[in-house]
């Protein structure tokens, strides 16, 4: 079958992209599926079941060491805390690893194999889900099996074209159009199975998610590229050096590294206490229909697919007229505009108080202000990235990338543990004081990191 498909599509093109964006397309998407399944169903799963039950929480393998470890740094934790803090501690792993992920893949393994040793270990995690007693070492499967697939899958997109080639945006952009199309289909799938029929359906749907990933994967890996690790185990071979203008450009990189915590920090409360808004304070009835709260993380992806198009169609239309934006001022909007989407969670916070539900709108306006806000920031991070990236070091530097967002979703459990102590126009008061300074700041480097970055991005 490989065969077939290399020879039918192989040199070809759609919609003016070649045809291994879209093998990478669909193995993201069905990453993503598995992934964004579970992580709809991971904190409610914690917080009203799994540490709801003092002797459940105390059934499961490690859980009693690692939440003294917790308490004797914290202090003593509702269940919607401790909950929180692993919800971190977990998102914040799964982008810590793609760092040593994408050093042994640049080193060693190279980035076929690493992403097919990484989808392995994700797909145990997944099933594992199924089995209380091994929650954490599910997740512990996960989080290793990320570290190996995400840097190495996403810098293959940028090997699908030559450098300086202006279609790069419009390229990550289409891919994570792919990533949002799993996200977007999986809490519907996984998210209803897990809250209607059985959390442990609900994992396990999101290891089928995985296994489809890597048929893809195998199936269209002619369409891409071969890459080999640049350091082999033989004598003779050195790498290349990397010159003053490369060591700029890792420096820049770094520092907007730096800032893409905090835009994280804040983004990924959807998952955390946004999902609790959801569950808790949201009325889901449809006559006499209740819908799963978790279709709540159907509104990011189906959102991002929808603007995606209209916001690349405008930056082309602001590059033919030769007013298009850096990529580190759109970085710095992207920012902003999560920031402020919080102010419609403090409006919501004032106008449904104590035990009262609202209405579904002040999720959706939310929403789709940090949507935007994701697109200007996230795929555009990506492409900088790839492209900036001294070539002897991209996966480790798109690792690097990762493990910025490693110390941003641990922020986010961290700040989630808020959630319950303060006034809930305080706590989403802050969310939008953090993104838009975060995006202030983007804004007063922009103009020296350009200049460390030179004629590269």
């Amino acid at each position: 079958m490989r065969q077939k498909v290399q020879k039918k599509f192989n040199g070809r093109e759609f919609w003016g992209h070649p045809s291994g964006l879209y093998v990478l397309f669909l193995t993201e998407m069905w990453e993503r599926f598995s992934y964004y399944g579970m992580r709809s169903l991971l904190i409610l799963y914690m917080t009203d079941y799994l540490l709801f039950s003092p002797e459940r929480a105390a059934s499961v393998f490690g859980y009693k060491a690692l939440e003294a470890g917790l308490v004797s740094v914290f202090g003593p934790m509702t269940a919607q805390q401790m909950s929180s803090q692993l919800y971190g501690l977990y998102t914040g792993f799964v982008y810590f690893t793609p760092f040593f992920g994408g050093l042994i893949a640049d080193r060693y393994l190279g980035k076929y194999r690493s992403v097919f040793l990484g989808g392995t270990l994700m797909a145990i995690g997944h099933f594992l889900m199924a089995s209380e007693s091994v929650f954490l070492g599910a997740l512990i499967f996960i989080i290793f099996g990320y570290g190996f697939f995400k840097p190495n899958l996403s810098t293959q997109v940028g090997s699908l074209y030559k450098e300086g080639d202006s279609r790069m945006d419009g390229a990550f952009a289409i891919y994570y159009m792919g990533v949002n199309s799993g996200a977007l289909l999986s809490p519907f799938i996984c998210g209803t199975l897990g809250q209607k029929v059985g959390w442990h359906w609900g994992f396990g749907a999101a290891g089928v998610g995985m296994i489809l990933s890597m048929i893809i994967y195998w199936v269209g890996s002619g369409l891409i590229p071969a890459s080999q690790p640049v350091v082999k185990k033989i004598k003779s071979q050195t790498r290349e050096k990397m010159t003053r203008q490369d060591w700029n450009s890792v420096f820049a990189l770094g520092f907007l590294c730096f800032l893409n915590i905090v835009f994280w920090a804040v983004y990924e409360q959807q998952g955390n206490t946004l999902q609790l808004w959801a569950d808790k304070k949201t009325d889901w009835f449809i006559g006499g229909w209740e819908m799963p709260s978790t279709w709540f993380q159907s509104f990011n992806p189906a959102m991002i697919i929808i603007f995606s198009p209209l916001l690349v169609s405008f930056w082309n239309w602001q590059s033919r007229k030769n007013s298009e934006p850096t990529s580190i001022t759109k970085m710095g909007i992207g920012c902003v505009l999560c920031g402020l989407a919080y102010v419609f969670m403090i409006l919501a916070a004032q106008a449904v108080p104590g035990d009262q539900k609202g209405s579904v709108f002040w999720l959706v306006a939310t929403t789709s202000i940090f949507t935007v806000g994701e697109i200007f920031l996230s795929p555009i991070g990506l492409s900088l990235v790839t492209r900036v990236s001294p070539k002897p070091i991209l996966s480790t530097m798109m690792g690097l990338w990762f493990m910025s967002s490693f110390f941003g979703n641990y922020l986010t459990g961290y700040l989630g543990t808020f959630y319950e102590t303060m006034a809930k126009d305080q706590f989403f008061m802050m969310l939008c004081g953090l993104g838009v300074g975060a995006g202030v700041i983007f804004f007063i480097v922009a103009r020296p990191l350009q200049k460390a970055i030179g004629s590269r991005a």
